[in-house]
């Protein structure tokens, strides 16, 4: 088992792609989520991925990177097609989108289930697979509710993108909560944070090791658990004052230590 290690190039918004990658291969990683993002980060732009699809598997292959998966985060159809397309194209195999809804909410719950459910026909029908996250805030937020939607939707083409930081943030410890929806784990945003409150927090308490979440237990919960899908760190909140050097360093600082964990664990 060798579990490949990624970044999210969210975390290199105010930078190109080229340069994102350059820094992400220089930092250790195998792979590189790539961001489409509106509104935040489009290093994949949906609207004319097609003019960049060249461009993009030339920069991939010269850092020596996979495309281990790219963050819609919206679950909007016309959103979602073309990054379908576009990510059977690019040779993408996972798109993340976020659950949306609030919390707490049942007919939102069930809309968000039932928007999941159809939009992961239609990936299916690229040949790719479509991945939620439970998400502070929204109706697909924690262990239960993440539960509902892996019974209602029983297509290969779906599956779970365990964020820990989220898990943690609803109350859970992400390291219990894991096995019992690792079954349906095709992916897994990682990153650390501070205390339970909403927010993630700044960039450098992002780098895992630097917070509260016990990922040593988390990534031990995976391997046990014969996890060998892409553990991407997903950083969000870089602003224009943070510098090249400066993202780069949460990227290797996470590198290392999730690097050193999964080795001890012999899953690199």
């Amino acid at each position: 088992m060798a579990i490949k290690l990624g970044v999210n190039s969210v975390l290199f918004k105010q930078f190109d792609f080229a340069a994102a990658a350059r820094h992400i291969a220089l930092s250790g990683y195998d792979g590189v989520e790539i961001a489409a993002i509106q509104g935040m980060c489009e290093h994949l732009d949906l609207s004319r991925w097609r003019e960049q699809k060249n461009e993009l598997q030339s920069i991939a292959q010269e850092n020596g990177l996979s495309f281990l998966s790219a963050e819609v985060a919206s679950l909007k159809e016309e959103r979602l097609l073309p990054a379908f397309e576009a990510a059977a194209e690019i040779g993408i195999p996972i798109v993340n989108v976020g659950p949306g809804g609030k919390l707490g909410v049942e007919e939102d719950l069930r809309a968000s289930i039932e928007a999941l459910a159809r939009m992961t026909e239609k990936a299916a029908s690229f040949g790719v697979a479509l991945c939620v996250k439970a998400h502070v805030g929204n109706a697909i937020y924690n262990t239960p509710t993440t539960l509902r939607a892996m019974e209602a939707i029983s297509s290969e083409h779906f599956g779970i993108d365990m964020d820990p930081s989220h898990i943690h943030r609803a109350g859970e410890n992400a390291e219990e909560a894991l096995p019992a929806v690792l079954s349906r784990v095709k992916h897994i945003h990682i990153r650390d944070c501070k205390g339970r409150e909403q927010g993630p927090g700044p960039i450098e308490l992002q780098a895992c090791g630097r917070g509260e979440i016990d990922l040593f237990g988390y990534c031990r919960a995976m391997v046990d658990g014969g996890y060998d899908g892409p553990v991407v760190v997903e950083v969000i909140g870089a602003t224009p004052e943070h510098s090249l050097a400066q993202v780069s360093v949460v990227a290797a600082e996470s590198y290392g230590y999730l690097n050193a964990i999964l080795k001890k664990l012999n899953a690199r």
